[in-house]
């Protein structure tokens, strides 16, 4: 029988890979809470196969680890495979699987309810209404048609995400290396600088790699309305956050919604009531009445948890196989 190791597994995906374990009775899933690393490296032996989740860069001395074991491949059930390293996994014949798609919707939609939250000024009215002022006096919104959504990286996700602003009435301008024909009826493409410089709200879903890494610097900041909005609902890194705490405290940015942050392994799904914040950045973002933090929950909605848990085990349950996999990343 085929045994398959899912580590850092949440008790929200028990369901799913219970469901999958039986369409498939003649493979094994076990599941731990403990991530790969060199101090649980001796859980993956005498397994055929490994599924991964989290937040933490593998070590160097892991993947020859593995090798040693007998693994074939490492599957990320996250669309994000950066905490891998491809260079070192290739050279220990490992291969690695993500899931690019597990549901271009959830982050999606969260981007139009952070728009939303933003543009309708709730974030402000809530602080208002926390101490007890009910005016709505300077607060007027502005209707979501009105307004021009620009989107950097125009992929399943940024494109999902202009398909839902257009339906809402907004027009919608984007920025990508590769121009999607069947999106050019509701979009138009143009520089990145005019992105920056024409956008109401500005919406972040690129992957993180070197080049996307502070791509919202100090600089693109600058480029931005005071009136404008950034959400980032791909990666922390992607935005320079000291530039943009900066650009909020002089009032060159009307407001932002951060789904993810540098740094976020050390708060993010962690319950830190009552304790000191690890981040000073967190801290300051925190201060901001015009500020909306969520804690990197775009993927969290049911059918991604379930789409994640059925492509990266059909990923590995196919390479081990003999098969090839459209979501191999190495």
């Amino acid at each position: 029988m085929t045994k398959i190791l899912m580590m850092s597994v949440r008790d929200d995906e028990k369901p799913a890979i219970d469901a999958w374990e039986k369409r498939h009775p003649d493979v094994q899933v076990k599941t731990t809470t403990s991530e790969l690393k060199a101090a649980t490296i001796e859980e993956v032996n005498g397994y055929d196969g490994l599924v991964i989740q989290q937040r933490y860069n593998i070590e160097p001395e892991v993947y020859p680890r593995l090798k040693e074991f007998g693994l074939k491949q490492i599957s990320a059930r996250t669309a994000g495979f950066d905490v891998l390293n491809l260079d070192l996994a290739t050279k220990n014949n490992l291969i690695i699987t993500n899931v690019p798609a597990y549901s271009p919707r959830s982050v999606a939609e969260l981007a139009v309810a952070h728009a939303f939250r933003l543009t309708r000024n709730l974030e402000l009215f809530d602080a208002r209404a926390a101490k007890q002022d009910f005016r709505w006096a300077g607060l007027q919104a502005k209707e979501i048609h009105s307004l021009t959504i620009g989107i950097i990286g125009a992929g399943r996700i940024g494109g999902t995400t202009a398909k839902l602003f257009h339906a809402l009435g907004s027009k919608i301008i984007a920025n990508d290396p590769i121009e999607n024909s069947d999106l050019k009826s509701i979009l138009t493409y143009k520089s990145f600088d005019a992105v920056l410089k024409e956008s109401d709200v500005l919406c972040l879903h690129v992957d993180l790699n070197d080049s996307s890494r502070n791509l919202i610097d100090a600089h693109a900041l600058s480029l931005m309305k005071n009136t404008a909005f950034l959400i980032n609902e791909c990666r922390g890194p992607v935005v320079d956050t000291d530039a943009l705490i900066m650009a909020l405290e002089n009032k060159k940015l009307a407001g932002a919604a951060l789904d993810t942050l540098t740094g976020e392994e050390n708060f993010f799904n962690f319950n830190l009531e009552g304790k000191e914040l690890p981040s000073e950045q967190l801290k300051k973002l925190r201060s901001f009445d015009n500020v909306v933090l969520t804690p990197h929950v775009g993927f969290y909605t049911n059918i991604a948890v379930q789409n994640m848990v059925d492509i990266s085990l059909d990923s590995a349950l196919s390479i081990l196989n003999g098969e090839k996999v459209a979501t191999q990343v190495n």
